[in-house]
Formats: structure tokens, C-alpha cells, sequence
């Protein structure tokens, strides 16, 4: 007998940071927080700095080799990443860095079919090396692009992946003609008026014709994501072959 929805454990998010207060932010509107309202998903998050040496709860300290800034050191986050995963050891642990893997929509598919993630919001010039190599963080970026933390990172994925539980998004075959889905760009939306400053919807979406609709939709995709990322277009002759 399958479980029913209600039966089936929320997913679960939790983050490390040294910055709780900033969760959960954006996820607390639009369908992320109503889904997160009715209990479709769970948001927790753990201080860093509970974990921290000494008085000052200290987190970091100067990087090995000599340089700039300051690394996280593994001690301490291995104290919290423990913490996180001491009752619910099935979920990926995962580190938001610039030098992880691109964040993808299979990425996001890949988390959405499991129980939840915990992820490692790091901040100043890094974490410890160990600590990855010794709790295999995966290691995952949004972008080519360096920010002050890894807090808004893991409200990216997060957010990403939400949109893919069930009964989040009302018009569940919505999300497959996104960008993305199916390795190609989304293609271009209109609505009423049907003229706007010269511009008009093209008429083949006003004909009432599925299938020409549906050849100039993906002919439109086509042509964007040649235009604008041709890097997935050879993705996916590579997966054809």
C-alpha cells in the first residue's frame, strides 16, 4: 500500500549559519511560505556559533600557509554538522561555495525526491578543508560569482526545490514547460491586451490550433536557448547520443 501525502515526512531543510536571523526570509512568502504554513516542507536552522571555542565563541581563525581573511575552522563545524544530523542521518550535507558544482534543475529534482538536505552556509574566505573530505560535503554554487555568505545560496536551492513538492505549485504540468525541464529555455508568454504599445500577440497563439501552438512554442525554445545558451543545446545532443 503507498503512503498518502499526509503520511509522507515533510521535507526537511536545515541550515547551518552564523546568521539564523536571516531565515526565513524570502522563503516565508509567496508559495514557499504558505507550503511551508501547511507543513508540505520544514525549515530549521542551527547557529554556528553555539558551536564556537571558548568565551567569545570563536569560529574561525588565520589560514594555514599565511593569506587574507579568515577560515572556518573544522572543529567547529563538525560539532554543528553533527548536531544537524545526530537524529536524521539520510539527508545530503551540503556546502554552498563558489567552487561547487552548478546548481541544475536535475540538481533540484535529485533533492526534491529525497527526504530533505542540510547545507553549510559558510562565510569569510572559506571552511576548513577537512571537514568536507571528512563529512563528504557536496559542494554546490549558484553562479560565477562570489557573495558574503552562503545564506542566500541555500534560499536559492531551497526555493528551487520546494517549487517541486507535491501539492506546492497548483498547476502541477506547469513545471514541466519551464526552463530547464526538458534542456531548453522557456518559450515566450502573452496575455490580454491583445495589442500593447505596436506590439501584438502573435497569432498563431490566438488561433486556437495545439499543435501549430506547440511547434512554435518549441521552435521559439529552440531558438532562445540557441541564442542565449547554446552550452545546453550541446548538453543535450551529447545526451541524444
Amino acid at each position: 500500500m503507498q503512503p498518502t501525502p499526509s503520511q509522507v515526512p515533510a521535507w526537511r531543510a536545515t541550515v547551518l549559519t552564523l546568521f539564523p536571523e536571516l531565515f526565513p526570509g524570502p522563503l516565508a512568502a509567496s508559495l514557499a511560505g504558505e507550503a511551508l504554513k501547511q507543513g508540505l516542507w520544514v525549515l530549521d536552522t542551527i547557529a554556528i556559533r553555539d558551536f564556537g571555542i571558548g568565551r567569545h565563541r570563536t569560529v574561525d581563525d588565520t589560514p594555514a600557509g599565511g593569506g587574507a581573511g579568515m577560515v572556518m575552522r573544522a572543529d567547529v563545524l563538525s560539532r554543528a554538522l553533527d548536531a544537524a544530523t545526530a537524529a536524521d542521518g539520510d539527508r545530503p550535507l551540503i556546502y554552498l561555495s563558489p567552487r561547487g558544482a552548478p546548481l541544475t534543475q536535475a540538481i533540484v529534482r535529485e533533492l526534491a525526491a529525497g527526504p530533505g538536505a542540510v547545507l553549510l552556509a559558510g562565510r569569510f574566505e572559506g571552511i576548513d578543508e577537512r571537514v568536507i573530505e571528512r563529512r563528504r560535503l557536496r559542494e554546490i554554487s549558484i553562479g560565477d560569482y562570489v557573495l558574503a555568505g552562503g545564506e542566500l545560496a541555500a534560499m536559492v536551492l531551497i526555493e528551487a526545490v520546494v517549487r517541486l513538492l507535491p501539492g506546492v505549485v497548483g498547476a502541477a504540468a506547469s513545471l514541466a514547460e519551464e526552463s530547464f525541464e526538458a534542456g531548453l529555455l522557456e518559450y515566450p508568454h502573452y496575455t490580454r491586451p491583445r495589442e500593447w504599445e505596436g506590439l501584438a500577440i502573435p497569432e498563431v497563439l490566438l488561433s486556437g490550433d495545439h499543435e501549430r501552438i506547440a511547434a512554435w512554442r518549441r521552435a521559439e525554445s529552440e531558438r532562445i536557448t540557441r541564442e542565449r545558451r547554446p552550452d545546453l543545446l550541446r548538453h543535450r545532443r551529447k545526451g541524444d547520443g
